[in-house]
């Protein structure tokens, strides 16, 4: 997608928003500013308890670091965008999601609250208010998605079809998450050019979010994906800045590497190479 150039929204049940949960803020600061070329903010005011740092590309807002909560290991975020976060949460722990925190405002940017799906992987949901969301993607340094890790692949796209109104499609090498409608938004608003753009993609590649994978072995989690510009050198300033590549590889679509920082949340760098577009 296009660098964005103007306030960019994001309809009910799009993946709106990351932040990464850490022991120390300062040092995730050093890391990710060296990596991806952030720069940060400090959100909370002076004064006020807590703390929280958006981080910035371009002086456009692409995600946020944040001390970690009771019981949580440092690990990346995902939250999904919701019209009404009391009534959404209400409705998922009817189709049996388990509450982890009610819906609360996080100051004038809008309103959360955190469950765990039916295998227990988190689910944070974002009703914006100030905060829209990220307002920068798929560019280098940028988010680019976020994939559903899990261990019943098929049972955790019907849960989520029923939450969101998601279309699951199985792709065969791949199962896609696509938000109907999403496209017709990002054509409408902020990327008019994006089925010229995307002509040689799969159908529906528009509405795509992100997708469901196997966990192979890991908690069932939200992980997120991030673009660089070049694998092989991202991966190499990972271990620079102290960090770990735990693993790389190539798909259709991106030469990637899954790495650590050093207070261990993972995250994958993706490098956009598709084997079968011109």
């Amino acid at each position: 997608m296009d660098a964005m150039t103007e306030a960019r929204t994001y309809p009910h049940g799009v993946t709106s928003w990351i932040d990464v949960a850490t022991t120390d803020v300062d040092a995730a600061i050093a890391f990710y500013g060296g990596l991806l070329g952030w720069t940060f903010e400090e959100a909370v005011p002076p004064g006020v308890p807590g703390r929280y740092v958006i981080a910035r590309l371009d002086g456009r807002d692409a995600a946020a670091i944040a001390p970690l909560g009771d019981g949580e290991t440092p690990a990346w975020r995902t939250y999904v965008a919701v019209d009404d976060c009391n009534a959404t949460t209400k409705r998922l722990v009817g189709l049996g999601a388990s509450l982890v925190d009610p819906p609360a405002d996080a100051g004038p940017g809008g309103r959360t609250s955190t469950l765990r799906d039916p295998e227990g992987a988190y689910l944070r949901l974002w009703q914006a208010r100030a905060r829209l969301g990220a307002q920068v993607s798929n560019e280098p340094g940028a988010w680019n998605f976020s994939n559903l890790k899990s261990r019943d692949v098929a049972a955790a796209g019907a849960w989520y079809a029923e939450a969101f109104g998601w279309r699951i499609v199985d792709q065969g090498w791949s199962t896609s998450i696509q938000v109907p409608g999403y496209g017709d938004h990002l054509e409408a608003t902020v990327d008019p050019d994006i089925r010229t753009r995307q002509a040689q993609a799969p159908d529906g590649f528009e509405d795509v979010i992100g997708g469901i994978l196997a966990a192979e072995g890991d908690d069932p989690h939200w992980h997120v994906v991030v673009t660089v510009a070049d694998r092989d050198e991202a991966a190499a300033e990972v271990e620079r800045l102290g960090g770990t590549v735990h693993d790389t590889h190539e798909t259709d679509w991106a030469r990637a590497a899954e790495v650590g920082d050093p207070q261990g949340a993972r995250l994958t760098l993706s490098q956009f190479a598709p084997k079968d577009w011109d």
